[in-house]
């Protein structure tokens, strides 16, 4: 019977966890077109996941949390802009990370930028940048922080 109950337990833990996982996108296109679709800001984050430790420890204390999952889902498009010492990156990919990166001035690791896009008539995108965040030990306060940014309460 308790393997039975340990067997049960893990799957549902396992369940949970794939719930919690959210889509980050890499593409600037693709998030942008969704991002308009869905009228929801993009959440722009810039790591540089193997080697910043800031970077990790906003990872873990805010951005792989259940709180986060929860408002991410409701609030944001997720886009990470990685800029990655050992591990490869397409060269597309690395261009389109290091135009943004120029674009918004990011002088550290990791900042968090807030834009909405905006489609001009020559169906041209603009991003209109809403405000920048960087590492906050706590998700309460760095959700409360975004969402002030997002014209929320």
């Amino acid at each position: 019977m308790k393997k039975i109950i340990l067997v049960f337990a893990f799957l549902i833990s396992g369940f949970i966890a794939q719930a919690q996982e959210l889509n980050w996108h890499t593409d600037m296109a693709k998030a942008t077109e969704l991002s308009l679709k869905e009228k929801k800001p993009l959440l722009l984050f810039f790591t540089g996941s193997d080697w910043c430790g800031w970077c990790i420890k906003l990872q873990k204390d805010v951005l792989k949390t259940t709180e986060f999952a929860n408002w991410a889902t409701q609030n944001v498009i997720l886009v990470e802009l990685d800029f990655p010492r050992r591990t490869p990156q397409e060269e597309a990919l690395k261009m389109q990370n290091q135009q943004l990166a120029q674009t918004f001035g990011i002088q550290g690791y990791p900042t968090v930028w807030f834009v909405n896009p905006i489609k001009g008539e020559d169906n041209k995108v603009n991003l209109t940048g809403l405000g920048s965040l960087g590492y906050d030990k706590s998700a309460t306060t760095w959700i409360s922080n975004a969402n002030a940014f997002l014209g929320k309460k």
